[in-house]
């Protein structure tokens, strides 16, 4: 690529019937200013660009990290339902497992209480038998020691 120091110092060979020397110099130099800005111009595009493109690489690395980002927190949101709901169907479990164990040990209890129940029951209809004979012996005692004293 030329730059405009190479215009500038560009020589021609001068022949016979060339162009007016004045006229090519004064074209010269505009077409050396014109491409001097040019140049310019196309240097502070390049940094421009090149500057962009590293914000642009910036800025992709930062959406690439908030993309991660997201998908560990909605991994990690995920994660925390499926904790929540096994500790809430262990909770569940466990709570079931009291509440049979209280409705064993209830039965358990009204089972012997039932039959201690019934051992009283019985106890007193013998208690109530052997009372019954007691009394009927007295009574017959009582009688017959009536019948002896008349």
């Amino acid at each position: 690529m030329l730059t405009p120091l190479d215009i500038h110092s560009k020589e021609f060979k001068r022949s016979f019937r060339g162009y007016n020397e004045e006229e090519v110099d004064e074209f010269l130099d505009r077409v050396i200013k014109d491409y001097e800005t040019l140049y310019r111009e196309n240097i502070d595009l390049k940094e421009t660009i090149e500057r962009l493109n590293s914000k642009l690489e910036h800025y992709q690395h930062m959406e690439n990290t908030l993309h991660s980002t997201l998908v560990i927190a909605q991994e990690t949101a995920e994660e925390v339902k499926l904790n929540a709901k096994k500790e809430t169907e262990l909770m569940i479990k466990e709570a079931e497992i009291r509440a049979q164990r209280l409705v064993d040990e209830g039965m358990s209890k009204v089972r012997k209480m039932t039959g201690e129940y019934e051992e009283l029951k019985k106890q007193s209809q013998v208690f109530r038998t052997r009372l019954r004979t007691l009394l009927q012996a007295q009574m017959e005692m009582l009688n017959n020691a009536e019948e002896d004293e008349n």
